[in-house]
């Protein structure tokens, strides 16, 4: 096992994976089955925030910051996070949680990640705001009054000029040198021009993918073939046997969790016009896809002598390195599809990563096609 901190259940499904015993016929049963103890936002919740007041605590809280709403719908809504019956997808309610429940900065940051695919986007301007009152122990209306007091980003999706590979880690380090409001009014405007709401690390990491896919090799460049369209690529790489459409009609939980947000066509165009963010999902399905080979060099995980279980873990260090410097959560082995994506890069050298993940959805799925 890596020398990380997995708690006792984590480290279970890791020792199974790196087993390499499970055929993928196993590995979908395994899913399907619901053996796999999965981690749950409501479960978290009560983890960091061990105490029996958290229902009242937050219903309070919420409540209380947004009079102008229905309260009984505010409970309702509230009820159904801290039992389990759903999960806040919206980056504001989460924040809003963790003022509520007075959480530090890194467990806030945390649970966004385990929410909504990101941990806080400090080149964002109302999240680097944000976190600068959670660091100082301030509500969440000082927070939101102090944000909307301040002149809007004039640009949020727009790449920025220059080289901006260190750009937020720049402005995350900037900001915790921040002692005052007047220093963060100051130091939020000095930044404007910085700021955008879309990850630039991540966008990075999915051009280099998908030009991988894009542009098939060839033995010969002047007979190389034309790009390929979001539609091939979608079609020949991404589509790894995910029943296509909406209907969830009769899918087991482990079953909703891995189609959701697969990716499509349209998201793929969106992503790469910068229109939307590059989700957590397709990043981890075009590193299994391209299986990281993005630069041509000589890497050892190449080699007939690595064994399942050291490729498992070199490729752990790789990936988390990767969703790390994108502003996301590691991988989780209680993540169905964080499972699923470790299973597959287990793969031996005489079969690609991304055919041994076919063949547990194809499986997985094949009572609902």
């Amino acid at each position: 096992m890596p020398g990380i901190d997995l708690t006792t259940l984590s480290a279970r499904e890791y020792d199974r994976l790196s087993a390499h015993e499970m055929t993928p016929a196993m590995a979908a049963e395994y899913l399907w089955s619901g053996s796999i103890v999965l981690r749950t936002f409501h479960d978290t919740l009560r983890e960091l925030y061990p105490h029996p007041d958290l229902l009242p605590r937050l219903t309070s809280a919420f409540q209380a910051d947004a009079r102008e709403r229905n309260p009984d719908s505010i409970a309702k809504n509230v009820r159904n996070w801290v039992t389990g019956r759903s999960q806040p997808t919206s980056r504001e309610d989460i924040f809003h949680i963790a003022f509520a429940l007075s959480l530090p900065e890194q467990q806030a940051s945390y649970l966004l990640g385990l929410g909504t695919d990101y941990a806080i986007h400090y080149r964002d301007g109302r999240e680097a705001v944000y976190a600068w009152f959670l660091r100082t122990g301030r509500s969440y209306g000082e927070a939101r009054a102090f944000f909307e007091s301040l002149p809007p980003a004039p640009r949020l999706d727009a790449l920025p000029d220059g080289d901006q590979e260190h750009l937020t880690r720049d402005l995350q380090n900037e900001f915790l040198r921040v002692q005052t409001e007047d220093d963060l009014r100051s130091c939020y405007l000095r930044n404007l021009e910085k700021f955008g709401a879309l990850h630039l690390r991540a966008y990075t990491y999915f051009s280099k993918y998908l030009k991988q896919l894009v542009r098939p090799a060839s033995p010969v460049d002047d007979m190389r073939e034309p790009d390929y369209s979001m539609e091939a690529v979608m079609e020949q790489y991404l589509s790894l046997k995910m029943p296509s459409g909406r209907k969830r009609g009769g899918y087991s939980v482990v079953q909703k969790l891995i189609k959701r947000n697969w990716p499509n066509a349209t998201a793929l165009k969106n992503i790469r016009m910068r229109r939307e963010d590059v989700p957590r999902k397709l990043l981890l399905l075009l590193y299994v896809i391209t299986e990281n080979v993005v630069d041509g060099e000589y890497h050892e995980l190449d080699e007939d002598y690595i064994s399942p279980q050291e490729r498992l873990e070199d490729h752990w260090y790789c990936l988390n390195a990767i969703l790390s410097d994108c502003g996301m959560p590691c991988l989780d082995p209680r993540n169905a599809t964080d499972w699923l994506v470790l299973y597959a890069i287990t793969a031996g050298d005489d079969q690609p990563m991304s055919e041994r993940m076919e063949q547990v959805i194809e499986v997985l799925y094949a009572d609902v096609r």
